[in-house]
């Protein structure tokens, strides 16, 4: 049976039982802070379960995305190591709403699996919850009688199970009850019952029926649900493998199509399936084995990949981001280690694996939004090409530094690898602690976890002090005054010291002098500098000595109850409290980010004109370089949506309106006619407001409360009154020019608009279009300069900040002519694979025989490696035994590769080791797997040099 036949027979069943046929949830829980990915089918009803939600069923059925790397349920290990797990996956699952339970939930499992799969009845065995003293639960002996009752299971195949196998929780906290279980026993004789829920790959288990009854709070302790409900599981990939006579998940339809695609795309021997451990038993060869584990994590790893990035979830440092980031770099050492991969090669398996699911998960091509489509594709390609070079930069180095700690663990007969290597793997090489033990597994190694623990720390706590410091954080300033700022009229201003701390190691004390080269905090009375607040940053700039007698250097400015903490350090003489100064702020600094907070007040006012009221904003930062706005909207916001927003931004920043600011009561301000405020920002009972374009009270009276939209107010602009403590322009014009450069989804309902303004956006505007330019002329480039043309062309589009509008277009634009040049390639890649194999076969019939194996060496037309790989093929074909070595050009660089029969490899003669010796000829390098391997070289004109030294070497190892 297919698989898109199990998937489709599991629905219909459950519809014919009156069930919902549900939309499988995100597998990226946006609205959920308590799980990192979803794990089950039952997050979307999460809220159902606990009595704060409804839908409009009782009943429902679906196939859910889940991902289990991370938090509680955590597969990732496993990956690779055997048969059924994935830490991508897809459940197949039935629900019901406080309607039915148990007895209708096992009736229905069964029926399915017995009469509409055909599943043989006396291979399964069902397990129920056997209790748990400590947590005060009685067994559930109902689930036990009912599957007597209403199944005809054999008796002897139901199993007590513990808490950690038969009580189901979601997560730390969360719904939970009792689950039920249905393992099938592959054993050839059926005598698989003592292995059930012992974790090995001949007893698995298929589907589990979980009876949520309870809730478990943040205390940990139990509580019963407002109503009793079913949540089933059952793994598709498992169940798919068992209905088509397979015992493991990686032999269906599931996975073989990415198999191809991987052999395909590098160069990769056939999988064979194999087992850790297999190549000690003399199954297969340690290097078979390799491939065959390498085969199955490159495929799950690109599923979870693909769709949680489709997802919103992006590779990062922290959270599931690291999560992400530690799988791709997984799947990235194995491609290099085992399949000799050098360049990024995850990311073009992606549409593949979309042309296969994309019928199922129509989000895989479309994006996560159906109102608003996207190229997802070349999304998820451009984030995982990007995360696998940044890897690649450092992983060969890193391989490196393992290799030499594993060879001092052995040396030194402790089997251990240092904490110190580990630690240095990870911080300075970018290798998950994860993927180092992994790597030191391999070898029978382990890690020093304790020491590696211990540096770590050591590194976490420097980093938290550093921070502390430069925010200037956990200072005990009651000592000293509270600052005077007059930096929203003067960049400089006259200032008094009142206050000195230096560091000590990580920590701050007040002191008597701030020396030369010493890291600290000044206060003084009288401050320009503006203090990091409301999204705008903290000035930078210089306090000096009147007398020129000390100079400090401020980095950034906090601003800790009244008291300004001037952070940076002494560049210059002795700073001690009472000394005269002046404070300078870096007008190059100040200047743009006023421009960009300005125009981010304008911006907040275009963003509710074009795309609604309802738009509010949730987050914000202003600095010298750009403004990002954080705003509630429930869709990404399309092209012409973005240039009517950076077009109504535009014609307010040229109208040249007056900025006005004021302070006043903040229930007074709290009257005027569409202020703004940020949701859930506190303001004291003083406000300062700024209003753009019209003035906040009587102009000629300014300490008068008099306010816009008030009987007495003056007639105004209605479009931009906000709360804020920030620094403006005078005018809107000085901000020159505002364009958008990105737009993104954030969070669920959260998106997020980054623009820049003055010189940056002019530049950006004429950097947008001179790349506009380029895609025009590429449109009439000769089909040989197309391809290299598009390729330089998208490094720079990537490189770039230009308007998004124009990004937008450029991607369309790009998009087109890769069409027409994968059209252009796919042509001569016809031709030139029949230019080479007429080349080989006249290098074959002229072949010297050597030692009973024909050896073909030569230069052969220009033409992708796959040509010259598959002309490889064909000589295999055609003998017992072969050395092929074939090299060509086309103009610039040199393709070298390689094949050796199996029988030679056995007598020494390996491919890598061939490529390795010629390589260096043509001014290059490479190397391989024994029996294919790849190279490549800059220097064309030796290339008959290189295949004379190739056919030399070959004829040495031969014995010739």
């Amino acid at each position: 049976m297919k698989s898109d036949q199990v998937r489709q027979q599991f629905l219909d069943f459950f519809a014919s039982k009156e069930h919902a046929i549900v939309p499988s949830s995100p597998v990226v829980p946006h609205d959920d802070p308590t799980l990192m990915f979803t794990n089950a089918g039952m997050n979307q009803f999460k809220d159902v379960f606990l009595g704060a939600g409804s839908r409009s069923y009782a009943r429902a059925a679906d196939t859910q995305k889940c991902i289990r790397a991370g938090g509680k349920h955590n597969d990732l290990d496993d990956v690779g190591q055997d048969t059924y797990h994935q830490t991508f996956f897809e459940m197949l699952g039935n629900w019901s709403f406080g309607d039915y339970f148990k007895r209708e939930a096992i009736a229905w499992a069964w029926e399915l699996m017995t009469e509409v799969w055909g599943i043989e009845k006396d291979r399964l065995h069902a397990t129920y919850f056997e209790g748990d003293e400590a947590e005060g639960l009685e067994p559930d002996s109902e689930a036990a009688t009912l599957w007597r009752e209403v199944t005809d299971i054999k008796h002897d195949h139901i199993h007590p199970g513990n808490k950690k196998d038969n009580f189901w929780e979601m997560g730390d906290t969360g719904p939970c009850g009792p689950c039920s279980e249905i393992h099938i026993d592959l054993t050839p004789d059926k005598s698989g019952a003592p292995l059930v829920n012992a974790g090995h790959a001949d007893v698995i288990e298929l589907w589990n029926l979980v009876f949520i009854q309870y809730n478990r709070g943040p205390d940990g302790k139990l509580t019963l649900l407002p109503a009793k409900h079913v949540d089933t599981g059952m793994g598709f990939e498992r169940i798919a493998a068992v209905l088509a006579g397979k015992k493991s998940n990686y032999d269906t339809d599931v996975f073989t199509p990415i198999f191809d695609s991987i052999r395909q795309r590098c160069g990769a021997g056939a999988y064979a399936g194999s087992l850790p451990g297999d190549d000690k038993s003399g199954k297969v060869s340690r290097e078979q084995m390799m491939t065959d584990i390498t085969y199955r994590v490159i495929a799950d790893h690109l599923r979870c990949l693909t769709f949680a990035i489709t997802d919103g979830a992006m590779p990062s440092n922290e959270g599931r981001g690291y999560v992400l980031r530690r799988i791709l770099r997984r799947a990235v050492r194995y491609g290099r280690q085992y399949f000799d991969m050098h360049e990024p090669f995850l990311c073009d398996l992606v549409a593949p694996l979309v042309g296969q699911m994309g019928h199922v998960f129509g989000e895989l091509k479309d994006g996560p939004d159906a109102r608003h489509a996207r190229d997802n594709v070349a999304h998820v390609v451009d984030v995982i090409r990007d995360e696998e070079a940044s890897f690649l930069k450092t992983l060969d180095r890193g391989i490196r530094l393992f290799d030499e700690a594993a060879e001092q663990a052995v040396k030194h007969h402790h089997g251990r690898i240092s904490g110190e290597d580990a630690f240095k793997l990870h911080d300075t090489y970018g290798f998950p602690v994860d993927l180092t033990e992994l790597m030191a597994e391999e070898r029978g190694l382990t890690i020093d976890f304790g020491e590696y623990e211990r540096l770590m720390e050591q590194a976490r706590e420097k980093a938290r002090s550093t921070a502390q410091f430069r925010a200037g954080a956990a200072v005990d300033v009651e000592p000293f005054p509270t600052t005077h700022f007059e930096g929203y009229s003067q960049l400089d201003c006259a200032s008094e010291v009142v206050g000195v701390l230096v560091r000590a190691g990580d920590d701050m004390r007040p002191a008597g002098l701030l020396n030369a080269g010493d890291e600290g905090i000044v206060l003084v009375n009288n401050t320009s500098f503006y203090a990091e607040k409301g999204g705008q940053v903290g000035d930078r700039g210089r306090i000096s000595a009147n007398d020129g007698s000390w100079d400090f250097v401020v980095e950034t400015v906090s601003d800790q109850d009244g008291r300004y903490l001037h952070v940076g350090r002494c560049v210059k003489g002795e700073i001690c409290v009472g000394g005269a100064a002046s404070c300078k702020v870096d007008p190059v600094q100040r200047q743009p980010t006023m421009n960009n907070h300005t125009s981010t007040h304008i911006l907040n006012w275009s963003l509710r004109e074009v795309l609604g009221t309802h738009v509010q904003q949730k987050g914000s930062l202003v600095d010298a370089e750009k403004t990002r706005f954080d705003l509630s909207h429930p869709k990404p916001i399309s092209a012409d949506e973005l240039a009517r927003i950076e077009e109504l931004t535009n014609e307010q920043i040229a109208a040249n309106h007056k900025v006005y600011t004021q302070e006043v009561d903040q229930a007074m301000a709290r009257k005027i006619n569409t202020l703004r405020a940020v949701f859930g920002e506190k303001y004291p009972d003083r406000v300062r407001v700024v209003s753009i374009g019209a003035p906040i009270g009587d102009e000629a009276n300014p300490d008068s409360d008099t306010l816009l939209g008030s009987p007495d107010g003056p007639k105004w602009m209605q479009y931009s009154v906000e709360f804020c403590g920030g620094t403006h322009v005078a005018e809107t014009a000085e901000a020159e020019r505002f364009v958008l450069t990105s737009e993104e989804g954030v969070a669920k309902g959260i998106r997020r608009v980054v623009g820049i303004t003055g010189g940056a956006a002019r530049e950006a505007e004429a950097t947008g279009q001179a790349l506009m330019d380029r895609v025009a002329k590429l449109a009439d480039a000769a089909a040989d300069q197309l391809t290299a043309g598009l390729n330089d062309l998208q490094r720079d589009v990537n490189a770039a900040t230009i308007p998004v509008r124009i990004t937008t277009a450029l991607r369309d634009k790009i998009a087109e002519l890769q069409k027409i040049a994968k059209k252009h390639e796919k042509e001569q890649a016809g031709a030139s694979a029949g230019d080479v194999m007429a080349r080989v076969q006249e290098l074959f019939g002229s072949a010297e025989t050597v030692a009973g194996a024909a050896v073909v060496v030569g230069e052969v037309p220009s033409a992708p490696a796959d040509a010259l790989r598959g002309a490889i093929d064909w000589v295999r074909q055609k003998t017992e035994a072969s050395a092929v070595v074939l090299a060509c050009h086309d103009g610039g660089k040199v393709t070298l590769v390689a094949g050796v029969s199996k029988d030679l490899v056995g007598k020494g003669v390996k491919a890598g080791d061939i490529i390795k010796e010629t390589a260096p000829v043509v001014g290059g390098k490479g190397g391989g797997r024994p029996d294919l391997a790849q190279g490549g070289g800059s220097e064309p004109s030796k290339i008959g040099d290189a295949m004379s030294h190739a056919r030399q070497w070959i004829v040495d190892k031969l014995g010739g």
